[in-house]
């Protein structure tokens, strides 16, 4: 069977997304391969295409459990046997799945990588055609990446140990060039095909909100945004119980998820999530990289992450099925304050040299500073994001809270020559929080035990709010007038730029956003309201109700059957028989084979076999819009992947 057949047959599309076939074909060739593709980009498809081409066994390492079950799960709803091993197996079982891998019964195998070393698994290994190693999350084994996991370096010396060294293939979402550089290096790649497919996601509304009150907006975008699927990520244990506890006295069916729960409890509290039965869930950033739901409308962030790293792996779980969705992050000065004592109090990497710990502890701290810079930044946020990551020419994306927000420039030069002035009056000696109070004025002891009240700039901007001062401050270390230590006071010194302040050559033009009191309430994507007329959304919801029901007897989550934007396109369509249903995006041979004919039944029955317009405007409009909004596919899971016509 060639790519192009297993493509239309197990995953349902005619047709693959930009870079795919690339790493494909090198893989096919015998090359290593290293794909650094968003969330959304279809990533697994292009190690489990040529997984069922190549003669031997692929070998898929993956770091959690929860991963694991979701991939094998997706892929045996697509008809392909596979299989994981890890310790939430009996010993039996695990014999079990190696046997049936040497006999041909599976191609792919999900393996954790501290089960590389483990005597059984290298008898296996040694024994059996190993045509492909493919690294999941590869940025795990870089040390100076944003996840690094010392177990992932087993995988060195675990190919090693094979008889013949097969094709090995790297994946992640997100690396900067020293990450990237460093898996190269690490995982021993030999002149590697390296793609590079872009990180910038068009379906995700990016957002930086700073609220007078975190838990109101929370609750108000919420209670906004009814029978929507959303993640809420806090900070810390005691914000996860606090916005639980106030989404359930509001009425608002939620799960929570932290380190602090049993196990089971978690393992329940996400399964609620997953199938659907508690649409929104609150939690620390334990959770989600497990998770494959490819319907999660929003994401929202209470507090800052310390990374850009961690928090777009994050946002990036919203919108896997390629539909518009919202990444919001709630940002105060506190965050700043409370991810700097994380990091202070962070245990070491008992795997690396002191020396090796001050390093990675002084790259956390510019992570975070990248950050705070993000959180506020008055130029394009995806515009931000991208640079991150190493991606330039974007100016405005009008896909986020700056260039969708209304904002008027003010003159903040002299503001930034006080600022400057007092850092200098202070002897560049202390953080944002003493400059900030000295300008403003501030009566607390500590500042009067240092003696600012006697600088000839304390009081100088009493006018504004301390974190207005703040805001500015920022924004003068974005432009490169000042910078801030890497040590845990964050001491802000002045840089040779700032000359230009002082002596009037340098202006700097800011832009602040308006105040709004309903920002939470405001609808800003595209839904199926947009697309489907009355009729179009009732035969939606009989879609839904018949994806449950089959959903519930097969024992998987509902958008594993089909996703949110395959149901829309045959609401538009109106599929009557087999031919026609296989053209909707989505359905593959083997997907139909297990449920379409139910779905088929369900339209005809709406329909009474009646073509009918369900849809605003003429065909092409409709299915436009619906490509726009969904035109990314979802990354890990199989039988979900977009055809992506649009954007190409």
């Amino acid at each position: 069977m060639q790519k192009q057949e297993i493509l239309q047959t197990y995953f349902g599309y005619s047709d693959f997304r930009p870079g795919q076939e690339l790493l494909i074909d090198s893989i096919l060739s015998g090359r290593d391969v290293l794909g650094i593709m968003p969330t959304g980009a279809g990533k697994s498809i292009c190690y489990q295409v040529p997984a069922l081409m190549l003669p031997g066994i692929t070998v898929v390492i993956s770091p959690l459990i929860s991963l694991m079950k979701d991939q094998v799960q997706a892929l045996n709803q697509a008809g392909i046997h596979a299989a994981y091993i890890n310790s939430s197996l009996t010993e039996g079982q695990i014999q079990k799945a190696m046997e049936y891998a040497m006999g041909g019964r599976y191609k792919i195998i999900y393996v954790a990588p501290e089960r590389l070393e483990t005597w059984d698994f290298i008898c296996f290994a040694q024994r059996a055609r190993i045509s492909m190693v493919a690294v999941d999350e590869a940025h795990c084994i870089s040390q100076w990446g944003q996840d690094f996991r010392p177990s992932y370096l087993k995988i060195v010396s675990f190919i090693k140990r094979l008889n013949a060294r097969p094709v090995i293939g790297a994946f992640t979402a997100t690396a900067t060039g020293q990450v990237k550089e460093d898996i190269i290096a690490v995982l021993g790649l030999r002149t590697p095909q390296l793609l590079i497919s872009g990180f910038d996601r068009q379906n995700l509304y990016f957002g930086v909100e700073t609220p007078k009150n975190k838990l109101s907006y929370v609750i108000q975008y919420i209670e906004s945004h009814v029978g929507d699927s959303g993640i809420v990520y806090c900070a810390t244990r005691k914000n996860v119980e606090k916005v639980h506890e106030a989404l359930l006295a509001r009425g608002i069916p939620a799960a929570r998820y932290h380190a602090g729960l049993s196990a089971q409890e978690r393992s329940e509290n996400q399964e609620d999530f997953i199938y659907d039965r508690k649409p929104v869930i609150v939690a620390t950033n334990a959770f989600g990289m497990g998770i494959d739901k490819s319907n999660v409308r929003f994401v929202l962030h209470f507090n800052m992450p310390q990374s850009m790293e961690n928090y777009y792996q994050e946002a990036g779980r919203a919108g896997r099925d390629g539909a518009e969705s919202e990444c919001i992050m709630l940002f105060s000065g506190q965050d700043v304050a409370v991810n700097r004592y994380l990091l202070d109090n962070k245990a070491p990497n008992e795997e690396l040299e002191p020396e090796e710990n001050e390093l990675v502890r002084e790259r956390d701290s510019q992570r975070l500073q990248s950050m705070v810079n993000y959180a506020g930044s008055t130029s394009c946020l995806r515009k931000y994001i991208l640079e991150y990551f190493g991606e330039y020419g974007m100016q405005r994306c009008e896909n986020c809270s700056v260039c969708r927000g209304e904002y008027e420039e003010q003159d903040c030069t002299q503001e930034a020559r006080q600022i400057v002035t007092c850092i200098l009056e202070l002897r560049q000696r202390f953080g944002i929080n003493v400059v900030a109070g000295t300008l403003h004025g501030d009566r607390r002891s500590k500042l009067l035990e240092l003696g600012a009240d006697r600088c000839p700039t304390y009081g100088a901007l009493q006018n504004l709010s301390e974190d207005r001062i703040k805001l500015i401050i920022r924004e003068l270390e974005q432009r490169e007038y000042l910078e801030a230590t890497l040590d845990k006071y964050a001491i802000l010194k002045v840089c040779g730029k700032a000359q230009g302040l002082l002596d009037g050559s340098d202006t700097v033009i800011l832009r602040w956003a308006r105040e709004s009191e309903n920002a939470a309430a405001k609808p800003r994507k595209t839904r199926k309201s947009d697309v489907l007329n009355h009729r179009g959304l009732e035969l939606f919801e009989a879609l839904k109700k018949q994806r449950l029901e089959l959903a519930r007897e097969a024992g998987v989550p509902p958008y594993m059957v089909f996703s949110d934007k395959t149901l829309i396109e045959m609401c538009i369509y109106l599929p009557f028989d087999r031919a026609e249903m296989l053209k909707i995006s989505g359905v593959g041979e083997r997907k139909y084979d297990r449920y379409g004919e139910a779905f088929l039944t369900a339209v005809r029955e709406f329909t009474q076999g009646r073509k009918e317009k369900t849809y605003f405007g003429e065909l092409g409009t409709a299915q436009a819009v619906i490509e726009l909004a969904g035109a990314r596919p979802s990354e890990k899971s199989v039988g979900r992947r977009g055809r992506g016509r649009a954007n190409r």
